[in-house]
């Protein structure tokens, strides 16, 4: 092997660790959808946490992904620790999947069927069809799908260089005493957890393994070994990010070790006791350790080794957890719960999830601050008043961390969808926190009232009292509408909004007939002017969170567009029109 072959050697594990990265990103993307009704399924089961964790990984091939994904989700108080312990098993075995695509490249036979197999056949066509999605297709799914395949593409490809440049190493001495020396089981290990702490991916590294066993000179019994290391290596990932977590995110990269750990330490004692003993012996064990290994056989010993840590450890995820409590003990202050984990970033779908679940929290706060301050119209309640603030502190602290986060996550790679339902979110949040703000507005008129000892009159008192149910009704049917995606419900809204609209006027101008004729003072004119405004204004972000809704399910996202189409269509918004009417304007 000459500097040509170390420098083709470099190139192909290049492009095979950049097509992995590729394949696996494009993945996380075009699977997102997926990832959220998977992850939506998880309960406490094991077996369900198990194979949530396998199917997840298999999706988006990578361990590391999945586990730091996890992490994230622990921080975030979306999982607890038992849940996680399950999910992150599932995840070993889930890897496995790319050491069995990857052995196709060994597959051997002059029958074209078996030809058409292997990946060098047919990776070409994948290259020239994911180059025409990705450079000529304008819609992100099919671009991600474009890149999934040239990623792919590119892996093989790197699979393949790599294979023919260390095909002359079969015949150099000092690699094959390299190779004797692994022949010891747990420097064969500590090689392998080294190679994959150095390169963060137990797939690549099993990927360079498979690549290496071409020269002939990788016995299975050396081979084994290195996998087992390579688990344990794979770990440094989620050791990482779990860097500034809470101590539960903590916990949950640390299980993830013990279980590597603890499967490696018990499977390769037994490897190291079956080979002392009957190493030198003539039997099935010592001649299967013997034999060269190659890309199948390290994908079977690969699957065979994490199912074995599974079914022993499984039964054991309670002393998994205890151990990650011993290792990382509880204290007396309570733990801080991450809102938002910028490390679910790395997947946009999930970590839109995320947001919108924070954000349908934002709206049960705005709805309850509208819902109580209304209240303290008819009668003042102190207790109240401090309650209504402090939902209107939380809608603040939503809108500021929301808005960071879903900036940030837009200006990743995302698909259409995601894009189009953060930018519903970002208009929302301002809403609802403009909601809570008229809240506490009208709780600043209910408490000048009570302080000043001001009425309003007997006619005034019934007519705010219906603008009161319109404008709780109105709160209702939107938070409806954005929680459950409730069309129905959106379609509503803008029909009551403008009943709520004639309402105010008329109120308007009553007050002024009110004060012409003596019967209101000017100093309670002057709050029912600003009630007005503020419910009239709680009317009109109604409107748009609905509005919102709408254009969501169109992938329109142009308010006045679906709110003017809404009201060309004259059979059902008038019909709703005149219902509400009837209900509420025919009654002030």
């Amino acid at each position: 092997m000459d500097i040509f072959d170390a420098l083709t050697l470099i190139g192909g594990l290049c492009l095979f660790l950049f097509g992995m990265n590729v394949m696996g990103e494009a993945l996380e993307r075009r699977a997102g959808n997926s990832l959220q009704t998977i992850l939506g399924k998880l309960t406490t089961s094991k077996l369900m946490g198990l194979f949530t964790g396998l199917a997840v990984t298999a999706v988006i091939q990578s361990s590391s992904a999945t586990t730091v994904m996890v992490v994230g989700f622990v921080n975030s108080g979306l999982m607890n620790l038992s849940q996680a312990i399950n999910v992150i098993m599932g995840a070993n075995i889930g890897t496995t999947v790319t050491a069995w695509i990857l052995s196709l490249g060994g597959i051997e036979g002059s029958n074209l069927f078996v030809q058409l197999l292997k990946p060098m056949s047919f990776t070409p066509v994948l290259a020239l069809v994911g180059v025409i999605f990705y450079m000529f297709c304008k819609s992100n799914k099919k671009k991600d799908t474009g890149m999934i395949l040239l990623g792919f593409a590119v892996l093989m490809f790197g699979m393949d260089i790599m294979t023919e440049a260390v095909s002359g190493l079969k015949d150099e001495t000092w690699f094959q005493q390299l190779f004797m020396m692994f022949e010891n089981p747990v420097l064969a290990m500590l090689a392998g957890a080294i190679l994959t702490a150095i390169i963060q991916s137990s797939s690549a590294s099993v990927g360079i393994l498979q690549a290496l066993s071409a020269t002939g000179a990788v016995s299975l019994g050396a081979a084994i070994p290195i996998i087992m290391g390579q688990n344990i290596g794979t770990c440094i990932t989620a050791i990482m990010s779990s860097f500034g977590t809470n101590k539960n995110a903590r916990r949950t990269a640390l299980v993830h070790l013990s279980f590597n750990v603890i499967g490696t330490c018990v499977w390769l004692t037994l490897f190291c006791i079956l080979k002392a003993v009957l190493g030198g012996t003539e039997n099935t064990f010592s001649s299967l350790i013997a034999i060269p290994a190659n890309q199948a056989n390290i994908a079977i010993a690969h699957s065979a080794f994490n199912i074995a840590c599974t079914i022993l450890l499984l039964p054991m995820s309670k002393l998994l957890e205890k151990i990650a409590y011993i290792l990382v003990p509880e204290d007396k202050q309570p733990e801080k719960i991450e809102e938002l984990d910028e490390r679910l970033l790395a997947t946009p779908s999930v970590a839109l999830e995320r947001a919108r679940t924070l954000t349908v929290d934002m709206a049960d706060c705005a709805a309850k601050a509208i819902e109580q301050s209304l209240g303290c119209l008819s009668v003042f309640d102190k207790t109240k008043s401090t309650s209504i603030r402090e939902y209107e502190d939380k809608t603040d602290h939503y809108e500021d961390v929301l808005g960071t986060y879903l900036v940030k996550l837009s200006a990743n790679r995302v698909s259409d969808n995601d894009s189009a339902e953060a930018a519903m979110l970002l208009k929302v949040i301002g809403d609802f926190e403009r909601i809570a703000d008229h809240a506490t507005s009208i709780l600043c008129a209910s408490e000048e009232l009570n302080e000043k000892n001001l009425k309003f009159s007997d006619p005034a008192q019934k007519e705010l009292s219906v603008l009161r149910e319109a404008v709780n009704e109105i709160m209702a049917l939107a938070c409806n509408a954005f929680v459950n995606y409730d069309l129905e419900a959106a379609a509503k809204v803008e029909p009551l909004e403008q009943i709520i609209d004639r309402i105010k006027e008329q109120l308007r101008m009553r007050h002024v007939v009110r004060l012409q004729q003596g019967a209101c003072s000017i100093e309670a004119g002057f709050v029912w002017a600003d009630l007005l405004t503020d419910l009239g204004r709680v009317s009109d972000h109604c409107s748009n969170i609905a509005g919102c809704v709408m254009d969501m399910k169109e992938h329109n996202m142009n308010i006045h567009e679906s709110l003017r189409m809404m009201k060309s269509e004259s059979a059902s918004f008038k019909a709703l029109y005149k219902e509400y009417s009837a209900k509420y304007l025919d009654r002030v």
